[in-house]
């Protein structure tokens, strides 16, 4: 059973979150949510939708975890504010572990430089901050260990992509099917 880390920061879109989290989950991985907001457990999406988290963030919980899930929305920046999260995701480069963003969060990884040579999408306008990054045309880009995607209407894509990764073509198929997802 693969292992995901799905972060929730305030102003979060709440669609790239709970649908690549259901998508997951229905097919066999052990997703944590993890708040990064200053409101403890409790994250307030783009929406206003409230969610409560299933841990606050802590650096130990990466230590078994497959991957790194960053949706995106107008709470975006608010991932610059947590500085050992994004330690966290240059250790995670580093290793080649995989790391996964929708939305406008690819744009953090590419402030980082975690995208430089690697093809990826955002949300329209965010382009130019996927900073050495080859700008993909598919609604979800696979490069090496990063996945991203370009938002909302996305988000099915992006979740059963992430899924076929983590444990294969077989699950996803097995989940879309059930879900009634052509």
């Amino acid at each position: 059973m693969s292992k995901a880390l799905l972060f929730l920061t305030d102003g979060f879109e709440e669609i790239e979150a709970m649908v690549t989290l259901d998508i997951l989950r229905r097919g066999g991985v052990k997703v944590t949510t993890v708040s990064l907001s200053e409101n403890g457990r409790s994250v307030t999406g783009s929406h206003d939708v409230r969610v409560e988290a299933d841990e606050l963030y802590d650096d130990s919980l990466a230590e078994d975890a497959d991957i790194l899930i960053m949706p995106g929305g107008p709470g975006t920046s608010n991932y610059e504010k947590h500085e050992t999260f994004l330690k966290l995701l240059k250790s995670f480069n580093e290793s080649k572990r995989r790391i996964a963003a929708i939305c406008a969060a690819p744009s953090i990884l590419g402030g980082l430089g975690i995208l430089k040579g690697k093809t990826a999408v955002c949300y329209p306008g965010y382009e130019k901050m996927l900073e050495g990054a080859v700008i993909g045309s598919n609604k979800v880009e696979t490069d090496g260990h990063i996945t991203t995607s370009k938002g909302p209407g996305t988000a099915y894509d992006f979740g059963f992509a992430l899924l076929e990764i983590l444990e294969g073509k077989e699950a996803a198929e097995g989940v879309k099917g059930k879900m009634l997802y052509a």
